[in-house]
């Protein structure tokens, strides 16, 4: 335990150095022009991204869409240009960009969106725009990415129309260089034909009532005292609850940890007595009467039934497993840090399809242990079972996006390429997996199975599979549920989640407790005589997906104020499939384990 948390510590101390060399600083010279980008525009209240064009603001004189990676378009970010431009250390007085005709239906708009509180994220050399706010107790100062449409103040809706862009700059490494550390707004509402003018009353929007709204904007140029590579520091250490996360997590890993070493140590004691009692009575009498788990040396490795969909499950957890170890190692290297946009949710996916050949080659082994003979049934079904399952929701969910407008939605061409990069890339890779995995010899047993399946007796309702799912998937629960807080928090509130380093421990701690609990359920089953264990190893350490799906509702009634039967059937339709897919991942977890202690154990008694 003292190791690990040596480990935890270096690897914390290490977590805020994410930048690499695959992100160069970019340096102006004095009057350059940039342009003020906008990626989407969002709300906590919905999950209905929009894009910017989609708003009646002052558009630019050349309307320009830039490319978005993958992961970009996914997250639903649509980068275009926007009608602000700045110079480089020259500072701008307030300046009308435009004066815009609303009509009734563009008003009503402006004051829905409002009212669900939705941010317009800009971005300025890649870094996003944040406003100042105070933490609720107002003793620090925090920044919370993106400026507020507008504000409703009893019970009237009030637009922003005027904004005060704070740029902050660091030198570069040449004479007369100038590098961009931060990047910030003061939203404010003035009504009147011009809105730079502050003498004005706040600007009104009336529903199903025209208006006419001045934009304006002023630029100011003030040197930081931060370098380049720590001007995402701003947004990272913008949370309230930062020394919670801290010191739950290490509290959480403890108390995993300890319980972990409890349940390792009665199980191994368990163990010894039962082989060193059944060596003991063989040695002395050789008429003895087998009991307990050794009565089923010659079932124990009967194959199980569906065997088919069993290697699929397993094929697809390791290649979770797989993809989710790499993302976390390489977002802890810092190579996939926020100033990448998208650049994890790419990965996520470009990393699932290649490591369809590791996921293949497990299923391809399995299935010739369990001396399977389609192998081509069993290599189609473990390529496309999980992808299918997500691809078939997702698709139904992005009916909903299309039909709201939204930018999340996927567009059909990008539909396309992933339906070609699956058909190109993961099918294939899987197939040869698959082919050499069958090729390669079995997984060898240390008993032999009899031609006749010995009957079952009756069994308890505990260990049953439901009940006992649930059982199984408190443990592992226990040592993600505090972190699960975290990550559902930076997905549906719209926050920067950076602390890999604690989740490549909780990965590890996972991993441990969906074993331990697995084998224990296993030993149970077999002390009951019940020979049936392979689809029982699965299914308990998979329960913890009921648990993460549990904690989901949780979270949305406590937590979120999602408001809208779309939103609502996005956030439970994602939650499902977050569910299934850590179901999966920790199923073949506690496969794996179970198969190696029921392969030990059997070798190591005396057997006739």
């Amino acid at each position: 335990m003292l190791s690990l948390l040596v480990l935890a510590t270096c690897l914390v101390n290490g977590a805020s150095s994410f930048y690499v060399p695959l992100i160069a600083p970019v340096e102006y010279s004095r009057g350059q022009s940039i342009e003020i980008k906008s990626t989407q525009v969002e709300s906590i209240h919905t999950e209905l991204p929009f894009s910017y064009r989609k708003l009646p603001y002052c558009l630019p004189a050349k309307e320009i869409n830039y490319a978005e990676n993958l992961g970009e378009v996914l997250h639903g970010s649509r980068i275009v240009n926007t009608a602000y431009t700045v110079n480089v250390m020259t500072g701008k007085p307030c300046t009308e960009v435009c004066q815009v005709d609303l009509s009734s239906n563009e008003v009503n708009k402006l004051i829905d969106l409002i009212n669900k509180d939705y941010d317009v994220h800009l971005i300025l050399d890649n870094l996003p725009v944040a406003r100042r706010y105070a933490s609720p107790d107002g003793s620090i100062e925090l920044f919370h990415r993106g400026h507020k449409v507008g504000q409703v103040y009893k019970d009237n809706v009030y637009l922003y129309n005027n904004f005060h862009f704070k740029i902050k700059y660091h030198l570069g490494t040449a004479p007369g260089k100038f590098r961009i550390t931060g990047f910030e707004v003061e939203s404010n509402s003035h009504s009147g034909s011009n809105s730079c003018s502050k003498e004005g009353a706040p600007l009104m929007l009336t529903k199903d009532q025209e208006a006419t709204v001045s934009f304006s904007y002023s630029v100011e140029w003030e040197e930081g005292k931060i370098a380049w590579a720590s001007r995402w520091d701003t947004y990272l250490t913008s949370a309230t609850n930062s020394q919670i996360h801290w010191f739950s997590i290490i509290n959480s890993l403890i108390i995993v940890l300890f319980l972990s070493g409890l349940l390792a140590m009665i199980m191994v004691r368990a163990l010894r007595r039962d082989i060193a009692a059944y060596n003991l009575d063989e040695e002395m009498d050789d008429t003895y009467e087998e009991t307990g788990w050794k009565l089923l040396h010659g079932d124990v490795m009967r194959p199980p039934n569906y065997c088919t969909s069993l290697v699929a499950l397993i094929g697809s957890g390791v290649q979770l497993g797989s993809t989710a170890l790499a993302c976390i190692v390489l977002s802890v290297l810092g190579m996939l840090s926020p100033a990448s946009r998208g650049s994890l949710i790419g990965a996520a996916v470009s990393l699932f399809f290649f490591f369809g050949i590791v996921g293949g080659y497990y299923s391809g082994r399995l299935y010739r242990t369990f001396k399977g003979m389609a192998w081509k049934r069993a290599a189609f079904l473990t390529s496309t079972f999980y992808p299918g399952l997500i691809s078939s929701t997702c698709f139904i969910l992005n009916f909903l996006l299309w039909h709201a407008g939204s930018s999340g939605a996927l567009p059909f061409s990008y539909m396309c390429a992933l339906l070609a990069f699956w058909v190109c890339v993961s099918l294939p890779l899987v197939f040869i997996g698959f082919f050499f995995g069958f090729r390669k010899q079995p997984y060898e047993y240390s008993v032999r199975t009899n031609k006749i399946p010995r009957p079952i007796p009756s069994q308890l309702w505990y260990m049953r599979t439901i009940p006992s799912m649930l059982l199984a998937g408190i443990l592992p629960f226990g040592a993600v549920f505090i972190e699960l807080y975290f990550i559902f928090s930076a997905i549906w509130e719209n926050q920067i989640y950076t602390l890999f380093s604690f989740l490549f421990l909780v990965y590890v701690i996972l991993v441990i407790c969906c074993a331990e609990i697995a084998v224990v359920i296993v030993y149970f089953q077999l002390c009951t005589e019940n020979y049936r264990w392979w689809w029982k190893s699965f299914f308990s350490a998979a329960g913890t997906g009921l648990y993460v799906f549990a904690y989901g509702v949780f979270f949305y009634w406590t937590k979120l104020e999602i408001v809208g039967f779309t939103s609502t059937v996005l956030y439970f339709g994602y939650t499902a499939l977050m569910s299934i897919t850590f179901g999966i991942f920790t199923g073949a977890i506690g496969f794996f384990a179970s198969f190696l202690f029921v392969r030990y154990v059997y070798s190591a008694v005396k057997i006739d």
